[in-house]
């Protein structure tokens, strides 16, 4: 995959765009991998899209819902972007919040599914030992829905700090991943943590905050 393909994901050719999702990776990451996420909001009809590094990041309005997702220091900065930018929603995946527990293998502490270890452990793009720079300063907290999506066995920031700052927030989600890592969007449960974005994501184009599904 070049940098050009990793950069940008959309719905095949005559599926109507659902909705944009512009991507924040995290310390240490790129584009690329996020392939398997993007390519799978891209099949359920939403357009991926990160912004080229050190350049601002712009939306434009529509089709749909148009909605910032942050990894790590990547989910601190679109808290902080939805402020000032016209987005509908904030997605925060494994918020850099309180200190690490001890780790010592960044590749652990990072993911335990085999395919994105091996991914990670052979990629020369990515940065190793960017998770021990500490992240400070407080996070926004915008009007705007905000998902957050948290490991329960994240190593680098404890899930409890994340489920408190989610409760702060006016209009919020929070979301554990039972054994869930840090890279959360990239670990083990990669296809349900994707499938809660999509229902997040569709609850952004009803319009509401609660499922819209009919039961019974």
């Amino acid at each position: 995959m070049t940098l050009a393909e990793a950069i940008r994901w959309a719905p095949a050719e005559g599926v109507p765009v659902r909705g944009t999702v512009v991507l924040l990776p995290g310390r240490g990451e790129h584009p690329a991998l996020y392939a398997r996420l993007g390519t799978r909001l891209a099949f359920d009809g939403y357009r991926v899209t990160v912004p080229e590094a050190d350049l601002p990041v712009k939306v434009s309005a529509g089709p749909g819902p148009v909605v910032l997702l942050g990894h790590d220091t990547g989910a601190v900065r679109a808290l902080a972007l939805a402020a000032h930018l016209p987005v509908d929603a904030v997605i925060a995946s494994g918020l850099p919040l309180g200190g690490s527990t001890g780790w010592d293998d960044e590749l652990d502490a990072r993911t335990a599914c085999p395919v994105h270890r091996a991914l990670l452990d052979a990629d020369d793009r990515f940065a190793r030992g960017e998770l021990h720079t500490p992240v400070t300063g407080p996070l926004a907290e915008p009007e705007v829905p905000v998902l957050v999506l948290h490991g329960e066995a994240d190593k680098v920031a404890g899930p409890d700090a994340a489920r408190a700052y989610a409760a702060k927030l006016p209009k919020s989600r929070f979301v554990l991943v039972g054994g869930g890592r840090h890279d959360v969007l990239n670990d083990v449960d990669h296809r349900s943590v994707a499938a809660e974005i999509v229902q997040f994501l569709e609850w952004r184009r009803a319009g509401t905050g609660t499922p819209a599904l009919v039961r019974g």
